[in-house]
């Protein structure tokens, strides 16, 4: 799928789409065009795959960014952001800073984008492929250290206020999430504009 002069592969995900609480994260994930991978398989859908499996390959993609081969970067808009710019332009800042975090030149990478998602028009380079943590590498693996990095967040959420259970739910709107916002009411970390339904 690369073109010629294609350097790096960068895939973009972002996670949190769908919370009623927490933050958007999106991850930029940068590889070699021409590395030769030996391990993970074939990852099929990786929002899908059970937290152990994503710390594990998670832990993995830390070993080879210490050794200079790959390198990611999640960058968040928090709740309180989200309810003032909205969900789109809050994805969009996030996604921005990621791709800038990596330091490649936009001449030199072919970025790959799951879903609806577009990068700075610099990058000419780019596709968006729906569902695309399913049939690209580097966008799975975005996906991954996007949603490990915000996981790991709402459980620190989730000692600040231990009341919404986030350490279970991650912010998402499962009835069990529903009925604590119903009798606890809101607290900071929940979007206001994707709660009023609720409260």
């Amino acid at each position: 799928m690369e073109s010629l002069g294609t350097k790096y592969i960068i895939g973009i995900d972002e996670v949190g789409r769908g919370p009623l609480a927490g933050p958007v994260a999106v991850g930029a994930f940068k590889m070699p065009a021409d590395y030769k991978w030996k391990t993970f398989g074939r990852i099929k859908d990786s929002k899908k795959l059970q937290p152990e499996k994503r710390e594990e390959i998670f832990n993995k993609l830390k070993i080879l960014r210490r050794k200079k081969i790959v390198d990611f970067f999640v960058c968040f808009e928090s709740a309180k952001r989200i309810d003032k710019l909205g969900l789109a332009k809050a994805t969009r800042n996030c996604l921005e800073k990621a791709l800038a975090k990596l330091k490649a030149k936009p001449e030199e990478c072919l970025v790959l984008l799951d879903g609806g998602l577009k990068a700075p028009k610099k990058y000419k380079n780019q596709k968006t492929i729906i569902k695309g943590d399913e049939k690209e590498r580097a966008i799975a693996f975005a996906s991954i250290v996007a949603k490990v990095t915000r996981d790991c967040l709402m459980c620190k959420v989730a000692e600040k206020y231990p009341g919404y259970a986030f350490e279970i739910n991650k912010g998402y709107g499962t009835k069990s999430h529903r009925e604590l916002i119903k009798t606890n009411g809101l607290c900071k970390e929940h979007r206001k504009s994707f709660c009023k339904n609720i409260v």
